[in-house]
């Protein structure tokens, strides 16, 4: 069974019920999640064998973000107990024409304050195929960037195959300094997901007009800079917060494959990305072909509109069934 190994900060997610506003909440729902982490639960909910590697403080709070992980089969043996805080985020959820506002709390949180030579690398990465990370990592601190940079050469030194989830929070970081700092580590990713708003931005790429032509011209640039093996780029229309569309595009060697467009209602927005990286992961290792393997990651997101918190808890049959074309229903 191929492993994975995913590095990122675990925050604690609040939010108010239902879709209240922040300013009226007397109570918050809490949810454990972030970009990678998530991506390691869905890939242990298709079936696969993910470890995630991050920092939490050794505390009862610290603890429950350990157990969310373990309730879904996710390693945690390489997750460092140390520094003084788990980061956290308020999320108020959009509807309508109102969209969804995040604020952030993560300031000297225990992976904010990680140093290089925290983590064991070579133990982490022995018998692993696949490490994966997102741009948010390295913007929350200069350490947390070194520590990027350590993963990845740690990685290839084992012989892993290396993906990145762009993932630009323009609330953590410029794009001037979210460019200096991914220009040092794009050398050693081998799969890029990126869309078509900020994430490419980050480079000065940039592709005005139709959005499949535009991202085949931003996938294919992106490439040349930086010799991806891969690049999938995401398209998301949202017309209303509760109403979106999403599909995404595969280029590989000069080539582009795109899956279908979904007109999908919005029970939960936050994670897309992350079930998508998931999904493509999953399909790559599988040994999918590439139109196969973009359907799969798009219907894993897809399903992921429905899946209320931040990990998307479907199966890969789940997935398949919507890739082959199903719908809703009653399954009995």
């Amino acid at each position: 069974m191929p492993r994975i190994i995913t590095f990122g900060e675990i925050l604690l997610r609040l939010s108010p019920a239902g879709y209240t506003r922040l300013v009226q909440a007397e109570a918050f729902d809490a949810v454990y999640g972030g970009a990678e982490a998530n991506a390691a639960v869905s890939l242990c909910a298709f079936g696969m064998e993910a470890a995630h590697v991050t920092a939490l403080p050794d505390h009862a709070v610290g603890q429950a973000a350990v157990n969310a992980l373990r309730r879904y089969g996710v390693d945690t043996s390489f997750i460092r107990r140390q520094g003084r805080r788990i980061g956290i985020y308020y999320l108020e959820k959009g509807a309508a024409a109102r969209p969804a506002q995040v604020l952030y709390d993560r300031a000297g949180s225990s992976m904010a304050e990680a140093e290089p030579g925290d983590f064991d690398w070579p133990a982490v990465f022995a018998g692993a195929d696949w490490f994966h990370f997102s741009g948010v990592t390295p913007a929350l601190s200069q350490n947390a960037a070194a520590l990027c940079l350590e993963a990845c050469q740690a990685a290839k030194a084992a012989g892993c195959a290396v993906s990145c989830d762009l993932n630009y929070r323009s609330r953590l970081w410029s794009m001037e300094q979210a460019a200096k700092t991914m220009e040092k580590l794009m050398p050693y990713v081998d799969v890029c997901i990126a869309n078509r708003e900020d994430d490419a931005d980050i480079f000065g790429i940039t592709a005005p007009g139709d959005p499949v032509e535009g991202c085949k011209e931003i996938a294919r640039r992106l490439t040349e800079r930086f010799g991806f093996g891969l690049v999938a780029m995401t398209m998301l229309d949202a017309p209303s917060a509760s109403q979106n569309r999403w599909s995404a595009l595969l280029w590989r060697d000069g080539s582009w494959v795109c899956s279908r467009r979904y007109d999908t209602q919005v029970i939960e927005r936050m994670g897309i990305g992350d079930a998508f990286a998931a999904g493509l992961i999953y399909a790559l290792l599988d040994g999918q072909e590439d139109q196969r393997a973009i359907d799969f990651a798009v219907a894993a997101s897809l399903l992921k509109f429905t899946v209320p918190g931040d990990a998307n808890l479907v199966s890969a049959a789940e997935a398949e069934r919507i890739a082959a074309g199903g719908a809703g229903g009653v399954q009995r």
